[in-house]
């Protein structure tokens, strides 16, 4: 437990993600108000001048990084321009000259880019913006890429999902300082969860499969994604996409890489992720809604592709079935 203000310095760039940077400053603004004197937060860049984020915004820093003082927790925003040449490498040189004093490093979302090439996270686990895990895995061999987990903390290493993670994380480090009650509070002061249940994959597998889709199946995706209780067989999809059911088969394994059954079922499973933990209807109802001939059929699958039934997993997930304090998240420990 903290006994004085936690030292957070977030490190800004042109091209910075808005809400990386953005919503944890508003997560330990809220903790400040709610419990004074939690933290003092610091805008910085490498040189101390203003930058843009990747929307438009400017932002003004306090200081520059090297004049920011002893800091506790470094925090790494990701953003498209930590993706241009030249600045990941500026960005890691300054993790390595601040690591020896720093008590955590927190990339957000896509900060892995500057993380990464520093070294710093050789031989741990990372997370980051499904989109790019892949990317992160090949280019850094060393780091072992979780691309479902919201957040992960690998010893001093803390690495987040897309985006909207970044509020997630900072819950969670406000609970490693202050413990749960005050993360609870300024989560239900922000209005979102404690700890989210599920991990990237609830949002990941539709965005994935529509973006995969092409011009080819785009609006047959769309149509798929938003209409699961309907029939989606292959003839009937077939038919929809005006080709012939051999056909259809052929190109749909061609386009995605996995049979429209199995596509299917992927669909219908995670969106009875969010069925499971956002309500309370029985599991029979459940399956029904997302196109499962039977309960039986859906506990079977949904076993085998999560490892646990759909009654487990809202016990272990739903926070109407815990108390908000005692919710669990889909959060990876190394």
């Amino acid at each position: 437990m903290a006994e004085s203000a936690v030292t957070i310095a977030l490190l800004g760039y042109h091209g910075v993600q808005t809400l990386d940077l953005t919503g944890p400053l508003d997560a330990f603004g809220s903790a400040n108000g709610i419990r004074p004197g939690s933290y003092r937060t610091i805008v910085t860049s490498l040189d101390g001048r203003g930058f843009a984020s990747e929307a438009g915004l400017r932002i003004v820093p306090n200081c520059a990084l090297d004049d920011a003082g002893p800091i506790d927790t470094l925090i790494l925003p990701g953003g498209e321009g930590l993706r241009r040449d030249g600045v990941a490498d500026a960005v890691a040189s300054a993790l390595c000259r601040h690591a020896p004093s720093l008590r955590r490093i927190v990339s957000i979302c896509t900060g892995s880019y500057g993380l990464a090439p520093s070294g710093l996270a050789d031989g741990r686990r990372i997370t980051t913006h499904w989109r790019f895990a892949t990317d992160i895995a090949k280019r850094f061999p060393a780091l072992t890429v979780d691309p479902d987990a919201i957040f992960i903390k690998d010893g001093p290493i803390y690495s987040s999902a897309g985006i909207t993670a970044a509020i997630d994380l900072a819950l969670a480090l406000i609970e490693e300082d202050y413990g749960p009650k005050l993360a609870l509070a300024v989560a239900r002061d922000l209005v979102v969860y404690l700890k989210r249940p599920g991990g990237q994959q609830q949002y990941s597998e539709p965005l994935q499969f529509q973006a995969q889709a092409g011009d080819r199946f785009a609006e047959l995706a769309a149509w798929m994604v938003t209409h699961l209780q309907a029939d989606l067989g292959v003839e009937a999809l077939a038919a929809r996409a005006g080709l012939g059911a051999r056909q259809f088969n052929r190109r749909f394994r061609q386009q995605f890489g996995t049979s429209p059954a199995q596509k299917v079922e992927a669909l219908r499973l995670d969106a009875a992720r969010d069925h499971l933990t956002g309500s309370d209807a029985p599991i029979e109802r459940v399956a029904h809604s997302i196109g499962f001939a039977s309960s039986d059929v859906f506990r079977r699958a949904f076993e085998r592709r999560f490892g646990l039934s759909p009654g487990d997993y809202r016990r272990r997930f739903s926070a109407i079935h815990q108390d908000q304090g005692d919710s669990h998240a889909h959060i990876a420990t190394a």
